[in-house]
């Protein structure tokens, strides 16, 4: 039974005043040497020791890369599992961090895992109670269980939960180090598929806002790190008399409704820019929302915000979107020549100096699998070109970055039906690609997928009033892709097509490109060629995000299974088992 108190805490010497706690008793198995325990820095977070894994995509820059190179591609082919460890139940898609010989793994339903990182011993756990209702007020018990990652600073792991707070834990023993009501849960209900980041010392986090909530939950939370106080919230829904409110056509403020930023920001700490990206609105068809010619500002957006302040400096709208197609994925931060090939890509800048060394935001930051550049500073755009089959947008002027969406599939009434290239599943969806400094190429997971979409206000999507039949992409059998993509030119440098859906991707000094598929099929790319250098059969969807580690100066690589199979690729029968597994090179005789 879940049991909510009012209580004073006292964190450190700090004291937290009046918060909401959840009585939860941490299970410690193992014990680690408090004392040997190196407090995590910002600068360490910024630029991390080669052999840890700190954040969510490892740096703040949203690479996904790690510089270990000892497991590389001439010895890959020798990989082997070393350990292997159950998850708890649910929909697994998480990260595990790694540092000080400790793996601290988020599993689903707010369950945290302190692991041995070269064992796969328990170390201790802590599970988070969660209302018994969640799943009803948060819309579905497979996305209220999700928990992709969690933060590390100083003595802590951070997470957000879908109780409405953000909470610290002692990194050694798994204790409840203090905690911060952000929403009021029966009130304002908002729900956290994705952990925080910490950047400067803040622990930045969203959240997908529900829409009985209303607007004000729809917000970008900033805390102190260290004690958890609230030092800012960015809402993501303008207000009457804010800036953007005249994008909203008149709708009342109460019935804008579901702008969230549901993944990983990404951070310049030179610039001190948050980047995050944002969400459709409900209902999606804007006929329903005050009328289809207004931009109803900020949803699917990158916003560039003030890390001290909050602040928007700069936002850029990727898409006046009618059909869920979302833009809240992982923005990857380059300094890099700028110079795109204009028969590879599709919109180009016409002020743009060719081979110009740029700082940009770049990658697929949203379901339409469009590739857009963008400078990271200003937000002038630079470049965009499509990857998957799309049909929703007709063209972008490149002199001033404004997308025009195609009139043919905009809905004006109930009734209507369309076929949506990305469907709503997207072309680009939450499992993320990597950038790597070897090549100066990102790697992306894509998926070949339209859909016949309905506008409704019966079954369906109610939440953004769709119905939809998915199908693949037209003239394709295949649903997966991994496309490389240089970040310099645009062009695609070499594509890997399969059937099985692909997930995630890391990186790494190896010259590798680790990922799995929905098959449960986990592989080593070569970089410069797409070639399948070594695979191994999970026998599970490889749902969660991989990263390599090293202990002793032995690197490891990690995959996590778990969930189910595509529908659109029924004969592939994959189990659905939530495991952890672990690969190394064979010890030296």
């Amino acid at each position: 039974m879940l049991l909510r108190q009012r209580v004073k805490l006292l964190v450190t010497g700090i004291t937290v005043v009046w918060l909401t706690a959840i009585v939860v008793v941490p299970v410690v198995l193992t014990e680690q040497t408090a004392g040997s325990f190196v407090p995590v820095t910002d600068a360490m977070l910024e630029n991390p020791a080669p052999a840890d894994w700190l954040m969510w995509r490892r740096t703040p820059n949203g690479w996904g890369y790690s510089p270990l190179d000892q497991i590389n591609r001439a010895n890959v082919g020798d990989l082997q599992l070393v350990w292997t460890r159950a998850l708890a139940p649910g929909s697994q898609q998480g990260t595990p961090l790694a540092y000080g010989g400790t793996l601290y793994m988020p599993n689903p339903n707010d369950h945290l895992q302190a692991l041995d990182a070269v064992t796969g011993d328990l170390q201790w756990e802590y599970r988070r109670e969660i209302p018994d209702d969640a799943p009803q007020v948060l819309g579905g018990a497979g996305l209220v269980s999700v928990n992709r990652n969690v933060a590390i600073y100083g003595q802590t792991i951070i997470d957000t939960a879908n109780d409405g707070y953000v909470y610290a834990v002692n990194a050694v023993t798994g204790d409840l180090a203090w905690e911060t009501e952000i929403f009021d849960f029966d009130t304002e209900p908002a729900r956290h598929t994705s952990g925080p980041m910490v950047a400067n010392g803040k622990v930045i986090s969203g959240r997908s806002c529900r829409p009985r909530a209303g607007p004000n939950s729809c917000a970008i939370v900033a805390h102190d790190a260290q004690t958890g106080e609230e030092l800012w919230r960015r809402r993501l829904i303008p207000a009457p008399g804010e800036p953007g409110d005249e994008t909203w056509g008149g709708v009342p403020y109460e019935e804008r409704l579901h702008v969230g930023s549901w993944m990983v920001p990404s951070y310049d700490p030179e610039l001190d820019l948050i980047y995050v990206g944002t969400s459709v609105t409900s209902p999606a068809p804007k006929f329903l929302l005050g009328g289809v010619n207004n931009k109803h500002l900020y949803h699917n957006s990158t916003l560039a915000l003030d890390g001290e302040t909050g602040e928007i400096r700069w936002y850029y709208q990727h898409l006046n979107d009618h059909w869920d197609l979302d833009h809240p994925y992982e923005r990857l931060l380059v300094d890099t020549a700028v110079t795109p090939n204009a028969d590879d890509v599709s919109w180009i800048n016409p002020r743009l100096q060719p081979g110009e060394l740029r700082q940009v935001v770049t990658g697929v930051p949203g379901k339409t699998g469009v590739v857009y550049t963008l400078d990271r500073a200003t937000g002038e755009f630079l470049w965009a070109t499509p990857t998957v089959a799309q049909n929703v947008i007709s063209d972008i002027d490149g002199a001033t970055g404004e997308v025009t969406e195609n009139a043919e599939l905009i809905f004006s009434a109930y009734g209507q039906e369309i076929l949506s290239c990305p469907g709503w599943g997207g072309g680009k969806n939450w499992p993320a690609g990597t950038y790597s400094p070897l090549t100066n190429m990102m790697y992306y997971p894509m998926q070949n997928v339209c859909a016949r979409v309905l506008s409704t206000a019966d079954g369906g999507l109610s939440l953004y009033q769709l119905a939809a039949r998915f199908q693949l992409a037209p003239g394709t059998d295949q649903l997966g892709s991994v496309w490389a993509i240089s970040a310099e030119t645009g062009e695609t440098t070499w594509l890997h097509e399969q059937r099985a859906s692909t997930q995630a991707l890391v990186s790494t000094g190896g010259g590798l490109v680790f990922g799995g598929d929905g098959n449960g099929r986990f592989r080593a790319f070569d970089q410069e060629t797409g070639e399948v250098l070594w695979e191994i059969n999970l026998g599970s969807p490889v749902m969660g995000f991989p990263i390599t580690y090293a202990v002793d100066g032995r690197q490891y690589v990690v995959a996590s299974t778990g969930g189910g199979n595509s529908g659109l690729t029924p004969e592939l029968r994959p189990s659905s088992g939530n495991n952890l597994f672990v690969f190394s090179l064979p010890e030296p005789n």
